[in-house]
């Protein structure tokens, strides 16, 4: 066994452990599902933060900066931007409707605004996209273990898979809050010593200016034409929004000012991470031309350029990132299983302790149906994108008219969400994923979406209970 080997499945125990311990305290749904309520500035931030900062934000950007260069910026930069309108739009009225309406779940906000008919429809199109992006933080999981023992992909899925599952499964945010608060800190201090590190192995930022732009002039160009930046931007900054398991952590938030402030503070730090992982990606591609799959690009540089004790923290750091993250998506996936279909739906007279029975059995299910699709897939991004893609187009549009008007109804809403969805899917395949002009797939679905919504909205309102 390595010794970074050895490192991350210490950790790995702790996380467990510690997970476990904390779960021992989590006795009602209202704990499970939304801490009780309870959560400060300080433990919102570190569990939203830890949540966004997963697979996509670390392995998948610094593969996308190996690949692209800088203009992986834009695929946590657009993070940061979605997360910023969380904070100070959708996010304080979505926490105030939860703590007037006892919301739990988006799948309740979605029932208040629109009748069951749209909560069943959505949930059951997301729970199963939401299993592409838990694949995704597994399979970067299984890449790191990949890379610092040979560990077959299969094993490095499922050792991700345990860990995540058991430590969520036990306290569910109540849980998860505390771990991602650790999980935070290792990353946090693991990047910020691989960074100038690496940097300083290329002779700092001009050097590798200068050595980037040798391979590629436009390795140095954070825009390039647009079309890039926009197709990020258009994917992550909708579903950073309106994401279920965003929405959620900010019910659980203390007041309003709990989600101005911690949310907020989120957003700007996604925007500043956002460099360090295209940054690591660009040095490794300086170091490694060669590399026959860029999601390896980051534990690469880390095993084979860093000093021993700088590489196993900077692996750790990458390990809380991928289970962090794929906790966040275990928390979508259990709640709404077993609050939104199961006692809304199979069975309306639940006790409170059989809803967190169910809840703590779907994670389980989940967490195998997970493993199963990340064994399946050979890249990061790809699962990422179909997930964003239908995340964005199923809820943004009925949720942003949610939380800015009084007169919605079930009839826009499923048609809405319908031909965007159809929309998404028939210009991904028409087009192979290129889309019309500056228009991607995923653009294409919400601009439909959004005008059927309000073509529908406009000729004959439906009669519903004003959301207030």
């Amino acid at each position: 066994m390595t010794v970074y080997l050895a490192a991350i499945l210490g950790y790995s125990g702790f996380l467990v452990g510690l997970g476990v311990l904390i779960g021992r305290r989590v006795r009602t749904t209202s704990d499970f599902f939304v801490a009780g309520r309870s959560l400060g500035p300080g433990l919102l931030f570190a569990t939203l933060l830890a949540a966004n900062i997963g697979a996509g934000s670390t392995m998948g950007a610094a593969g996308i900066g190996y690949s692209e260069g800088l203009i992986a910026w834009w695929w946590v930069g657009s993070a940061g931007i979605g997360t910023l309108v969380l904070a100070f739009w959708v996010g304080p009225r979505a926490a105030r409707l939860a703590r007037t309406h006892d919301l739990q779940t988006a799948g309740d906000l979605l029932e208040l605004g629109y009748g069951k008919t749209v909560r069943a429809y959505v949930t059951a199109i997301l729970w199963l996209g939401t299993l592409f992006v838990l694949a995704a933080q597994l399979v970067a999981v299984a890449f790191v273990l990949e890379a610092v023992a040979d560990v077959p992909k299969v094993y490095g899925c499922l050792i991700g898979g345990l860990v995540m599952t058991v430590y969520f499964a036990a306290g569910g945010l109540v849980s998860s809050a505390w771990v991602n608060l650790v999980q935070l800190g290792v990353l946090v201090l693991g990047f910020c010593l691989v960074l100038p590190v690496a940097l300083s192995s290329v002779g700092g930022l001009s050097g590798l200016r200068s050595a980037a732009s040798a391979i590629d002039p436009e390795l140095w160009d954070a825009f390039r034409g647009g079309a890039p930046a926009l197709r990020y931007a258009a994917l992550l900054i909708p579903a950073f929004v309106v994401s279920p398991g965003l929405l959620q952590k900010v019910y659980g938030a203390r007041d309003e000012r709990t989600v101005k402030l911690s949310v907020g503070a989120a957003g700007l730090a996604l925007l500043l991470f956002a460099w360090m992982p295209t940054l690591l990606g660009l040095v490794a591609r300086v170091h490694f031309p060669d590399l026959t799959r860029q999601g390896l690009a980051l534990p690469t540089l880390l095993v084979e350029q860093m000093p021993i004790v700088i590489g196993s923290l900077g692996l750790a750091a990458i390990f809380s990132a991928e289970i962090s993250s794929a906790d966040a998506i275990l928390f979508m996936l259990a709640t709404s299983l077993s609050r939104d279909l199961y006692a809304r739906f199979l069975r309306p007279d639940a006790s409170d302790a059989d809803i967190l029975r169910v809840a703590r059995i779907a994670a389980f299910v989940g967490g195998a149906l997970g493993v199963v699709l990340a064994i399946a897939f050979e890249t990061i991004v790809s699962a990422l994108t179909i997930f964003y893609s239908i995340l964005s187009v199923s809820l943004f549009v009925p949720v942003v008219a949610l939380l800015t008007t009084r007169r919605v109804g079930s009839r826009e809403a499923l048609w809405g969400i319908s031909c965007g969805i159809t929309a998404l899917v028939a210009t991904e395949f028409s087009t192979g994923g290129e889309g019309v002009g500056i228009l991607n797939p995923t653009l294409v679905g919400l601009l439909v979406s959004a005008v059927v919504f309000v073509g529908i909205n406009l000729k004959g309102r439906t009669k519903h209970v004003p959301v207030g």
